[in-house]
């Protein structure tokens, strides 16, 4: 067996090396989520760092190991966003130059706030595979130092430092629950766990439409494609080193589904009032849909990211009400003629439902010359006060269609 890249001294050097230079964030109980997943859960908001994401972490290990010379040549890093802040935000701290090289289709939160940072942010590539090419020949034909974002000891053991922080405040966890992109995280956390606590469980969890580090480390070669909401885990191939320690430190990988990250990110505002990016959710996405399994145990889960673009967070809050039957859309057949809008609306108000958006349709229907064609979105307390309401509707002799929710039911 070939000896390990990254040892459990690398971490505590790392967690000496950075004290005191970025957020030793939080790890809570959270009561509520407990009690939904019937087992004690604790969070470690690493959304809470000054750039909101744990990626600072193995970035300023690895810049606070650059010597001189390397320092004034500066770096260079790929990245799909939260990496690209870590090392634009430390390395302009500590009076280094950086270039960023970041794919086509980042967010714009993650571009913008790379460049507020102080960066030199280059567009290119279609995929952080792509970008991680551009990346590593503009660096060498420019002296610069490559700073990888997960595949580099110096970058895991900075992530390490985080499972050190959860299990002296809460040593009574016994599972740990990690989001996988490239993998540095989850090595990190797992060496550092195990070193403190060996028969404690490491949990991968990464979203079913970029399952990598699932496939390596299972033989398998599931599909690769697709935008997910958990874009800063989307990443095709992991790293060498990263998938060699997975395979030897984690005892599992699971898979979590759009809607179930979706659902995530929403418990995470609505019970613990914290942004959270999907890649951030997906630990407590994968428990959540889980529950059965993690019964009884005590349960730590890292919030690793709160990057997310500000329109999609209130697309996903929105499809989430949906799924719930708080957010309906109706689909009723109308004769059209005058009155009949407001006996509609008289008939929604004595239900109790509110009104959010109304459209006619007149000439792109299959109902007759005569007929109109009502959307409706409304909204409800829940499912069952939803479908009382389209009960009533019924009653009064209205046809009434229920839209289906976004992005699946549940």
């Amino acid at each position: 067996m070939p000896s390990p890249a990254v040892t459990p001294s690398m971490i505590e050097d790392a967690a000496r090396r950075i004290s005191g230079q970025l957020a030793a964030t939080p790890c809570l109980p959270s009561r509520t989520l407990s009690d939904i997943v019937g087992a004690e859960v604790w969070l470690k908001f690493e959304n809470l760092q000054f750039t909101a994401s744990f990626k600072e972490r193995g970035a300023l290990n690895c810049l606070m190991q650059l010597d001189g010379s390397a320092r004034r040549n500066g770096v260079i890093a790929m990245s799909a966003g939260n990496h690209a802040q870590g090392v634009a935000y430390h390395a302009r701290r500590l009076g280094i130059p950086a270039t960023i090289v970041m794919p086509v289709g980042t967010p714009m939160v993650k571009v913008e706030n790379t460049r507020r940072h102080g960066a030199d942010v280059k567009i290119t590539g279609a995929t952080l595979e792509d970008s991680a090419r551009f990346a590593r020949e503009h660096g060498e034909k420019h002296g610069m130092t490559f700073v990888h974002p997960y595949d580099d000891p110096a970058i895991i053991a900075g992530q390490g430092t985080i499972a050190r922080e959860m299990l002296a405040v809460a040593p009574a966890i016994d599972t740990l629950v990690v989001p996988i992109g490239g993998g540095g995280l989850i090595s990190g956390i797992a060496i550092a766990a195990k070193a403190i606590k060996p028969d404690i469980e490491v949990i991968g969890v990464q979203s079913e439409l970029y399952p990598s580090m699932y496939n390596a480390i299972n033989d398998e070669a599931l599909p690769m494609r697709g935008d997910t909401l958990a874009e800063g885990i989307a990443v095709k191939a992991p790293g060498k080193i990263t998938t060699d320690l997975v395979r030897r430190h984690v005892d599992d990988i699971l898979l979590v589904s759009e809607p179930e990250i979706e659902q995530a990110v929403s418990l995470l505002i609505t019970i613990e009032k914290t942004v959270v990016e999907g890649a951030g959710a997906a630990g407590l996405a994968a428990v959540v849909s889980r529950s059965r399994r993690f019964a009884g145990r005590t349960i730590g889960l890292v919030l690793c990211g709160g990057n997310i673009d500000t329109r999609l967070l209130a697309s996903v809050l929105n499809r989430e009400l949906a799924r719930e039957g708080r957010l309906s859309k109706l689909s009723i057949d109308i004769v059209d003629r005058p009155g009949q809008l407001a006996r509609v609306a008289a008939l929604l108000g004595e239900a109790g439902a509110n009104i959010v958006e109304v459209s006619h349709q007149r000439v792109f229907s299959d109902l007759p010359a005569k007929g109109t064609l009502l959307e409706v979105v409304i909204e409800t307390r829940d499912a069952h006060h939803r479908d009382e309401t389209v009960t009533m509707l019924r009653a009064a002799g209205f046809v009434v269609d229920l839209v289906s929710n976004p992005g699946g039911q549940r």
